[in-house]
């Protein structure tokens, strides 16, 4: 007997979840140091722009997808309530009648016995399984995990959310320039287009020259139209991150101060940070717990090979009489045990371990692939905002050279050594170099948000 016990333990050990955190090749620490800002995990303070911390603060509390993470979150609470309360007796009340009409005609009715007759009952009714293989408990462990997932999920929302605030809001003020110096440029190309055409009316120029000066014009003044397109892309885009209403997205608009802070950020890597931080991550916490989750899984399969005790019973009353219902001698009862042990089921056991272990390697390739595509956004985010700076300084050294040579063409086109075409070269120039250069700081500061996200905020 005790060798029949001490087999049953072992099975019961054999079927529990056995989860260890895969190993994994991680570089020691980033290749790059930096200063490191303590943003108290609202890192968008980095960007010490106040318009862009109420618009984050909004998202947070209104929009839609973090919304729907969060009742996920519930949801997932909710079913690990479920899976714990297995683990007590469940307790019902049950209050009955009926009323039977016997045969006379078969002779079974005993004599003096009504052919008519009530039924009162009224009872607690007990159930309870007993966990000796631990089911109950994978159960729960699955569960927990599975809301960990779910509360790891809102928090990758939450800071994916955050970051598209950002880019979107560089992306915003970014076109607000651009516009501006497209708008500056077409109405100095107007006003010499002006100037021009008096010439022109009075014979000074050539019609072909004219025509030319026209046909710039016109070019700057195609340039605007795009630009304001793709700002009122923007602008509604971050509407809805935002979580605003359709009227709003529709007609609203995003207020915005004028920014005059060009700098740029400092790269905000931690000297030597260590590389294990990096698996905190939400994403990979998510993943994990995921995976966690498909083992625990996998113990309450193979669980259902094994027999299940379920302890059974209840308590009551029972009488013919409603008003001697719960007189002594109405009183009932009984508890009992059953053992239910599989013998044959055509395989269907053994494909639902099978099914839940391949659901595990699943979920283990994709928490590998978690990692790796983390590292790659890390090494990608890096690359970004060290390009990015590059691409801003020689922007910004161009737009100076390309200032300083407008300058000089006018100061020829007034001393007559140069046409005005010379003139609209030089400022064609300087507005690609200027809207280049905005871009380079919009892809300089979404760099910085990136890699904040890669970092798990």
């Amino acid at each position: 007997m005790n060798r029949f016990w001490m087999l049953l333990l072992l099975a019961g050990c054999a079927v529990q979840p056995n989860y260890q955190r895969p190993a994994v090749d991680l570089p020691a620490a980033w290749k790059e140091s930096a200063q490191e800002k303590d943003s108290a995990g609202r890192w968008w303070r980095v960007f010490t722009d106040p318009a862009l911390e109420k618009l984050v603060e909004e998202a947070l509390a209104r929009n839609t997808n973090l919304l729907l993470a969060a009742a996920r979150v519930d949801e997932a609470r909710s079913l690990v309530g479920q899976s714990e309360a297995a683990y007590y007796p469940s307790v019902d009340a049950r209050f009955g009648r009926n009323r039977t009409l016997s045969s006379s005609a078969t002779g079974l009715l005993p004599p003096d016995v009504a052919r008519e007759r009530n039924n009162y009952r009224a009872s607690l009714d007990v159930a309870y399984e007993i966990d000796l293989w631990g089911r109950l408990r994978a159960t729960t462990q699955a569960a927990r995990a599975d809301l960990l997932a779910s509360e790891s999920a809102r928090d990758t929302v939450r800071i994916t959310l955050a970051a598209d605030v950002a880019k979107t809001w560089f992306a915003l003020h970014s076109l607000d320039a651009q516009v501006e110096a497209t708008r500056r440029t077409l109405a100095l190309r107007e006003d010499g287009l002006g100037l021009q055409k008096k010439r022109f009316d009075g014979g000074v120029i050539s019609e072909y020259d004219y025509r030319q000066l026209e046909a710039e014009a016109a070019a700057a003044r195609a340039q605007l139209p795009p630009l304001v397109r793709d700002r009122e892309i923007q602008e509604a885009a971050l509407a809805v991150l935002l979580g605003r209403s359709p009227k709003a997205i529709m007609d609203g608009s995003v207020s915005r101060m004028k920014n005059s802070q060009e700098q740029l950020l400092a790269v905000v890597v931690p000297s030597g940070l260590p590389s294990e931080l990096l698996l905190r991550r939400p994403d990979l916490v998510e993943a994990e717990q995921r995976l966690i989750a498909a083992n625990a899984r996998v113990a309450v399969a193979r669980s259902a090979m094994f027999p299940s005790i379920q302890l059974t019973g209840f308590l009551g009353s029972e009488a013919q009489d409603l008003s001697s219902l719960f007189s002594g001698p109405a009183g009932i009862w009984q508890l009992a045990a059953a053992v239910a042990a599989p013998i044959f089921a055509g395989g269907r056991l053994e494909a639902q371990v099978g099914a839940a272990e391949a659901r595990e390697k699943q979920a283990l390739a994709g928490y590998q692939g978690a990692i790796q595509n983390a590292f790659r956004e890390v090494r990608a985010a890096l690359a970004a905002q060290r390009r990015a700076r590059e691409s801003f300084e020689a922007e910004s050294a161009r737009a100076t050279a390309l200032a300083a040579t407008l300058r000089l063409a006018r100061l020829r086109y007034d001393s007559g050594l140069a046409s005005q075409l010379d003139v609209i070269d030089a400022e064609r120039g300087l507005l690609a170099a200027e809207i280049a250069r905005y871009d380079a700081l919009r892809a300089q500061r979404a760099a910085v948000a990136d890699l904040f996200k890669a970092l798990g905020g």
